[in-house]
């Protein structure tokens, strides 16, 4: 599935394992490791390039080229969130998850009811956004405290300050166990898990061998009927018939399950690659 429906961010052009990126008015390049093709132009002397981050080592920093706002903020839809250049080479949002937060919003508005969403690793909170911005009541959860504020702000710049939402700084397999003891459920599941991470107490996290008792753990905390679980990946050489697998072997033959790769529709006419996301639906959509 591929993000075509923004105005405010687009691809430019790729190659050379760099991406050429518009944010709203700011051109920004960064590395992707999925470019492997050659540049169709010369991207780093592109007139309008006002900023690229720099591999140094094992990291790298970014090199403001132009002047522009320290950050500044784009719209889907009618979503807002704010975005900056960022250590390790990011801006704080991850455009083709335009593509999920479509279909999550489709699928809330339709219940006929009330929905109650938990979004796990929850970041600075897209999905966060459009669940709520879709009338859910939402609980986000991240180790980051930075990150939860950063979630808060894009809620706010939405228009959304009085929806149900609540932010919680916490290691997430630890919430999700509290949440079952106190007996709380939701109608759905969210989950973007890092590759590799640690919780605000040092917990380790390893996506190979902490996914799927996770997803199994998360089961615990569903409703008696429970809308959909959302499982996003930007884990290399992961595919997403293993997202499948990991929902089809907890769901058993309830509902339907999918999955499928992330990317986004480049101004060249090729589809970027971005990960790749599983869902689990109660029906068939």
């Amino acid at each position: 599935m591929k993000a075509a429906k923004w105005n405010d961010y687009s691809v430019i052009a790729t190659g050379d394992g760099y991406k050429l990126e518009r944010w709203g008015d700011v051109v920004l390049l960064r590395p992707d490791p999925q470019v492997i093709w050659p540049a169709s132009l010369d991207m780093e002397h592109y007139p309008a390039l006002a900023a690229k981050y720099v591999r140094r080592g094992g990291g790298g920093s970014w090199e403001k080229l132009k002047k522009f706002p320290d950050e500044w903020t784009v719209s889907y839809r009618d979503l807002k969130f704010k975005v900056k250049p960022m250590g390790f080479k990011h801006t704080g949002l991850f455009p083709e998850q335009a593509v999920n937060w479509d279909v999550m919003d489709k699928l809330i508005r339709n219940a006929g009811r009330k929905i109650s969403v938990l979004n796990l690793f929850a970041y600075t909170g897209g999905a966060t956004v459009a669940c709520a911005a879709a009338g859910a009541q939402v609980c986000h959860v991240d180790a980051a405290k930075n990150m939860v504020e950063r979630a808060g702000e894009n809620l706010r710049l939405s228009g959304l300050e009085n929806a149900q939402v609540r932010f919680i700084v916490d290691d997430c397999k630890k919430f999700v166990q509290r949440e079952i003891r106190r007996g709380r459920r939701y109608d759905a599941v969210i989950m973007d898990p890092p590759s590799y991470g640690r919780g605000p107490n040092g917990e380790m996290w390893k996506l190979e061998s902490e996914l799927f008792p996770l997803v199994k753990l998360c089961m615990d905390v569903l409703s008696d009927d429970p809308l959909f679980f959302l499982i996003n990946s930007y884990t290399t050489g992961l595919q997403p018939q293993v997202l499948e697998n990991i929902l089809r072997l907890n769901f058993g033959s309830r509902g339907r399950a999918e999955a499928y790769e992330v990317g986004l529709e480049t101004e060249e006419g090729i589809v970027l690659p971005c990960g790749c996301s599983g869902i689990w639906t109660a029906e068939s959509r």
